[in-house]
């Protein structure tokens, strides 16, 4: 069986640790359509990003 041959500084613990407190996505309220979307990312609901038209908008029903 495999044994460390140093002890792990308290550094490295915790930079191997620090995914373990991952926080909330953050959102943010879409300019045009007033709808929350992730940041640097398409809105669904009018298909535009920075300012161009990259999807073609959802159909309401």
């Amino acid at each position: 069986m495999a044994v460390p041959k140093r002890k792990t500084s308290p550094s490295k613990r915790g930079m191997r640790r620090s995914a373990d407190a991952l926080k909330r996505p953050a959102y943010v309220e879409d300019k045009t359509s007033g709808e929350l979307r992730r940041p640097h990312h398409v809105d669904l609901k009018s298909g535009m990003y920075r300012g161009r038209q990259i999807l073609e908008p959802k159909e309401t029903v």
